[in-house]
């Protein structure tokens, strides 16, 4: 049997002070900063940590919190099909910047985030610097 999701892509995790945070993930850790941006009153930084999900540090998350984010294939089928199953969403879809996504608790309230990557490439062009001409803070 497949797994339900395609794969899981990032692991969106909150910080009480990002400033102090992001030091501690680059300096202590050795993450390699990929995109650290401030757009819409939110501090947000793309971090390799290892191999796989993209480790997503971001101000308007609450502290501690991992949202983990899997991407699907389509995703008005796979809420479809998970609603038969007895699956809710927290509400209606919304946007990241990949695409649509649908966040839910599991029964103990762990935070799950379902989304399409309806618009690949779009976080590596967007706060990778080239659609707007702009650089990533350090």
């Amino acid at each position: 049997m497949a797994p339900p999701f395609a794969k899981l892509a990032y692991l969106y995790v909150g910080t009480s002070d990002f400033k102090r945070d992001l030091e501690y993930y680059t300096k202590v850790l050795g993450a390699e900063v990929l995109w650290n941006y401030n757009e819409f009153d939110a501090n947000v930084a793309g971090l390799r940590l290892a191999e796989g999900p993209q480790f997503l540090l971001a101000d308007h998350r609450p502290a501690p919190s991992c949202l983990p984010l899997f991407e699907v294939k389509d995703l008005k089928a796979t809420a479809k099909e998970l609603r038969a199953r007895g699956w809710k969403s927290n509400g209606r879809p919304v946007e990241i910047p990949p695409g649509p996504c649908y966040v839910f608790q599991d029964p103990s309230g762990n935070p799950i985030g379902i989304f399409e990557n309806a618009r690949p490439g779009l976080v590596a062009q967007a706060f990778g610097g080239v659609a707007r001409g702009r650089r990533p803070r350090s």
